[in-house]
């Protein structure tokens, strides 16, 4: 059946401080994933703005800021869905930004809004990451349907935490987006291995889509944006660069292998 495929693609980009630059460049991406046949397109975190902690303030917008304003239009325009990537999302009563995603549908309008509940603070390779210094946590999940699929929202640091993409599937989600801006010593050691993973152990589509390169701050992120079918197989890939990928979802294929390994039916808490 043809209403059992849905072409997706995830977007990969390296942004900067420059937002109307960068929102430009992530509207032509939409653009060629849709031209390709995407009626569904992830975009990275933070794809609007990359900068220096000391200035992230400068970066955050409300809700109806330009950037999602602009990804709105192209959605509406386009008539496909679009995962805004996450945005440093600035609210009046706050005095950190959110880390926040939002699922806009081919009308235009939004389908659902997540804040980043899990923030990143580690050190890697001897680099400490702080965002809750600079971020303020969310709460709650958010999935929504668009384009015959069910949208679980996630942002980077979430991928760690398989109970959070569970419960994503226990609110029916079957497919799971994944923006993100992984580091490069942790995307060579993990990122394919736990977008695999949260993919076969919920059989779900899983789409990743990460920032690349070197950012002005001098931080690196890996790239490597991927698809991944619910059977834990990388479908399309962005290795370097710049650019998207795209990949037909078979849906009928995703119930038969539910059908096939029913672990989600057969899960027992002990």
């Amino acid at each position: 059946m043809a209403g059992d495929i849905v072409r997706a693609a995830v977007v990969q980009v390296l942004a900067d401080e420059d937002t109307g630059r960068n929102i430009a460049h992530a509207g032509e991406l939409v653009q060629a994933a849709a031209a390709a046949g995407a009626a569904l397109v992830v975009l990275p975190e933070r794809w609007n703005w990359w900068g220096s902690a000391s200035r992230i303030h400068e970066g955050a917008e409300a809700l109806d800021g330009p950037s999602l304003t602009a990804a709105r239009g192209w959605a509406r325009d386009l008539g496909i869905a679009i995962v805004a990537g996450s945005v440093l999302e600035a609210t009046g009563d706050a005095t950190r930004p959110f880390n926040a995603s939002v699922l806009i549908g081919p009308d235009g309008r939004d389908r659902a809004h997540y804040r980043k509940v899990h923030l990143f603070d580690a050190v890697v390779d001897g680099q400490a990451y702080r965002e809750s210094d600079t971020v303020q946590a969310g709460a709650g999940l958010a999935t929504a349907e668009v384009a015959g699929l069910y949208v679980g929202l996630s942002v980077c640091y979430d991928l760690r935490f398989p109970e959070m993409y569970r419960a994503l599937v226990a609110t029916g989600a079957t497919a799971l987006a994944v923006p993100a801006n992984f580091t490069r010593p942790t995307g060579a050691a993990h990122w394919e291995a736990l977008l695999r993973a949260r993919a076969i152990e919920n059989q779900c589509f899983v789409l990743a889509a990460g920032q690349c390169g070197i950012h002005a701050t001098g931080e690196g992120a890996w790239g490597h944006s991927m698809i991944v079918d619910p059977w834990g197989v990388v479908l399309s890939d962005v290795p370097e660069g710049e650019g998207f990928a795209a990949a037909d979802l078979d849906l009928a294929a995703q119930r038969g292998i539910r059908d096939m390994l029913p672990v989600l039916r057969h899960r027992r808490l002990p």
